[in-house]
């Protein structure tokens, strides 16, 4: 899919709490700061879905994983694309999701599932879709 980048992230053990990489101002994938906010995923919940209509997301997992699924509808594609991702503790990477892709995520670990964005730009109610997730045909 156009745009978005699924990136393997340095997970560095250490006796005292590993150190847990997520992303520097000189790789490509970065478009520049806004801000950074955690959400959290409960088990078996989904949210979304959301597309941001200037906002590039950075989403990193350290807790927990969870299941992506971006739905890509630009430039009016005759037949949208789906794609999935899993993230988390085990298969610890950074998912770039670049403006005007649909994003819906569902909470995998009964446990906890705690989602990093690290985003370009400042939350702006007014630049966000959000959508039913009904009004997106995907089988959970």
């Amino acid at each position: 899919m156009e745009g978005v980048f699924l990136k393997n992230l340095k997970r560095i053990n250490n006796s005292k709490g590993d150190i847990l990489h997520a992303l520097k101002k000189s790789e490509s994938t970065y478009k520049g700061f806004g801000e950074a906010y955690f959400s959290l995923v409960n088990y078996d919940q989904i949210k979304g879905w959301k597309k941001h209509t200037k906002m590039t997301m950075n989403l990193i997992v350290p807790v927990g994983e969870i299941k992506f699924v971006l739905y890509d509808n630009r430039d009016n594609k005759i037949k949208p694309i789906f794609s999935e991702f899993i993230i988390g503790e085990s298969n610890y990477k950074r998912l770039t999701i670049p403006p005007n892709v649909f994003v819906s995520f569902k909470g995998l670990d009964k446990k906890m599932n705690l989602l990093l964005n690290i985003a370009d730009l400042e939350h702006d109610p007014d630049e966000a879709i959000n959508i039913e997730l009904e009004k997106i045909n995907y089988n959970w």
